[in-house]
């Protein structure tokens, strides 16, 4: 599926038919979801180890500068956390948004490793720490403030942020702030094990049909 029909689905698709949920029927999904995150991250962090640490070697290689990059962003009730990435742009590149960063601080290997989404998997360690759910809304930096404002408007730091998320399987970046922050809060109020495992599956086959 293009990214031009994954920015036109609706209730109908990925979120299926949703509903505000009540304060009584959010704990046991939080519950459930954090359960569901440490499994799956769990899981997840033995096969990645290995595709990190080549990695982590082809970055040393190929540009000066840490393998691993934290950098703050806005986490879970706008707590500020430490979010975790393999290297992607060269050292000295300004803390900006990706969509506003200079074109030529990304490093070859950095390129490939955006493509591939291998840059994220040290954010699996975010996950298991509670900083981040596997599926949520990707977190902002807290210079990002027509986002915040809108994200803030929809409640959308009531949800922990995640690897993926809503906005990004339909193609929605944070160019568009005010997009982005309308499929997180449409993710939010419609939030399930299902819709993540929808969105999971997206992410990993771009392809994938979900009814």
């Amino acid at each position: 599926m293009h990214s031009s029909s994954m920015r036109q689905e609706g209730a109908a698709g990925l979120s299926g038919d949703c509903y505000q949920k009540e304060k009584s029927e959010r704990m046991p999904m939080r519950r459930a979801k954090r359960l569901f995150d440490i499994a799956i991250a769990a899981a997840l962090l033995v096969p990645a180890v290995p595709v990190m640490l080549a990695a982590a070697f082809a970055i040393r290689l190929s540009s000066a500068g840490p393998v691993l990059f934290s950098q703050p962003r806005v986490g879970w009730n706008e707590r500020s956390f430490r979010c975790l990435k393999l290297r992607t742009m060269r050292a000295g590149t300004p803390s900006l948004p990706t969509h506003e960063a200079p074109k030529n601080s990304l490093t070859p290997v950095g390129k490939f490793l955006r493509g591939s989404k291998v840059d994220e998997l040290p954010q699996l360690w975010n996950v298991l720490r509670g900083e981040m759910s596997l599926v949520g809304p990707r977190p902002c930096l807290p210079t990002q403030d027509v986002l915040i404002e809108n994200r803030r408007r929809l409640a959308v730091f009531s949800m922990p942020p995640g690897i993926t998320g809503l906005a990004q399987v339909r193609g929605i970046d944070m160019s568009d702030p005010v997009l982005c922050a309308e499929a997180d809060g449409e993710y939010v109020r419609c939030a399930s094990l299902g819709l993540d495992a929808k969105i999971l599956l997206r992410t990993v086959i771009p392809g994938w049909a979900v009814s």
